[in-house]
């Protein structure tokens, strides 16, 4: 099989496609016919590059932790899954570890992986569409509903409105009866939380981020925030937003890391603020089905074969940087 690797970190030029043997399942594995596998920020392009060495990854490495395509080979212990079915990886695996990350990942044009941690797709949802709804979809359900308790009549404030994590949170906040005020840092981006079907937008490149929302909810404030940011001039204000007794909840902070917050707001208010960037597979579950019944919406900034895979960690690593949306590498385009 063709597989797209690295043997030491470096810029994208480190990235290789080369042949390599094809996998073989062991008791509990399958191995997936790659159809579609995401670039991501910090668990591609970061990794490879060598600046979150606490990751752990030792090259030679195939990264790609969320791949999605058809079963071709199952071990003797599956019973869940067959040849032919469409299925989508998630990150956390059954025996503990993030896959792509303490094992080669999907970047290739067979990916092996423990069954532990693969879903089935519906028919009504591409490749691409799943890719990004299984990276995304179980990590901002978690967030949601696990961890934020949201529920139908509450409020939510989503930022990053056009991000992949963002974009995933407002359609499903919105089809559990909450409602959703998305923020970002231009209008174009704040536009398409519009677009997703939050109730409101907040463009905090233009306006105070504090005063927008508090006027949105009469100052009363939101239930929930929900950031994957850590954007150290804006999370702080959307604590400020919280009302008494509300959450937060973040999985990411390319952003930052480091927040300035006024715990007097903290404990004031009794704030919960709650970190997980974990998973568990079941939850793509219920997000397939919103896909597939229209309700979610993947966002995809392009498709591109396998072979584009240095020039496409480049364009995120540039100050253009992507799109809006997902970038999606396709093996079967070669």
């Amino acid at each position: 099989m063709k597989a797209m690797l690295f043997n030491e970190f470096g810029p994208p030029e480190v990235l290789h496609y080369e042949d390599r043997p094809d996998p073989e399942p062991g008791p509990d594995d399958l191995v997936i016919e790659v159809h579609a596998v995401s670039v991501n920020r910090v668990l591609d392009v970061d990794i490879r590059s060598g600046r979150v060495p606490h990751y752990g990854v030792n090259p030679p490495h195939i990264p790609g932790v969320d791949p999605s395509g058809v079963v071709v080979a199952i071990g003797d212990k599956v019973t869940d899954f067959a040849v032919g079915d469409r299925v989508s990886v998630t990150l956390t695996m059954p025996k503990g570890g993030r896959y792509g990350i303490e094992c080669d990942g999907g970047d290739a044009e067979l990916a092996l992986a423990p069954s532990g941690c693969c879903v089935p797709v519906r028919a009504e949802v591409g490749f691409a569409e799943a890719t990004v709804i299984s990276r995304h979809g179980p990590v901002a359900y978690n967030l949601l509903f696990r961890h934020g308790k949201l529920k139908a009549g509450e409020t939510a404030l989503i930022l990053g409105a056009s991000g992949n994590l963002g974009s995933i949170g407002i359609q499903l906040a919105r089809a559990a009866g909450a409602t959703v005020i998305a923020a970002a840092g231009s209008a174009d981006r704040a536009a398409v939380g519009a677009d997703l079907g939050a109730d409101h937008t907040v463009n905090y490149g233009e306006v105070d981020l504090v005063d927008a929302v508090m006027d949105i909810t009469g100052g009363e404030g939101v239930n929930l925030f929900y950031d994957n940011i850590a954007n150290p001039e804006v999370c702080s204000k959307g604590i400020e937003c919280l009302a008494s007794n509300g959450r937060m909840v973040t999985a990411g902070a390319h952003g930052g890391p480091i927040v300035p917050v006024n715990f007097h707001t903290v404990y004031n208010r009794q704030i919960t603020i709650k970190g997980d960037p974990q998973s568990i597979a079941k939850d793509a579950l219920p997000c397939f089905d919103a896909a597939a019944e229209g309700k979610l919406k993947a966002v995809i900034d392009r498709i591109v074969p396998l072979s584009e895979a240095p020039d496409m960690h480049a364009l995120l690593e540039s100050a253009e940087g992507a799109g809006v949306g997902k970038i999606i590498l396709d093996p079967t385009l070669g």
